[in-house]
């Protein structure tokens, strides 16, 4: 059984930084792609950050281009999202996905606010 599970979120101020993680377990997470994907509230599904399976490649959407860096550890399955100089526009649930299987978390919030 596949499961992702984040972890991480939290309430912050503007400038602050948060290290988002996602457990990945019930498959091969060294054999796959995974994103990172967010809705704030009352918008759509926002792609945030994809990384290759091992790492070597990653891609941001320009909104977090520079402040966002998403790393995984393949020996323990995990998943990372550091995020720093955090805006209000980055509150938002946030979830990790498989790039290619319809596999996603369950999200955790972050909300950045003064």
């Amino acid at each position: 059984q596949v499961q992702l599970v984040e972890s991480g979120g939290g309430l912050v101020q503007p400038g602050d930084s948060l290290r988002l993680s996602c457990a990945a377990s019930g498959f091969t997470f060294s054999d796959y792609a995974m994103t990172w994907v967010r809705q704030a509230p009352g918008k759509g599904l926002e792609w945030v950050s994809t990384i290759n399976s091992n790492g070597y490649i990653t891609n941001y959407a320009d909104s977090v281009k520079g402040r966002f860096t998403v790393s995984r550890n393949n020996a323990k399955n995990t998943l990372y999202l550091q995020m720093d100089s955090l805006k209000p526009e980055d509150t938002a649930f946030y979830y990790c996905k498989s790039t290619t299987h319809p596999w996603q978390g369950q999200g955790t919030q972050v909300t950045v606010s003064s």
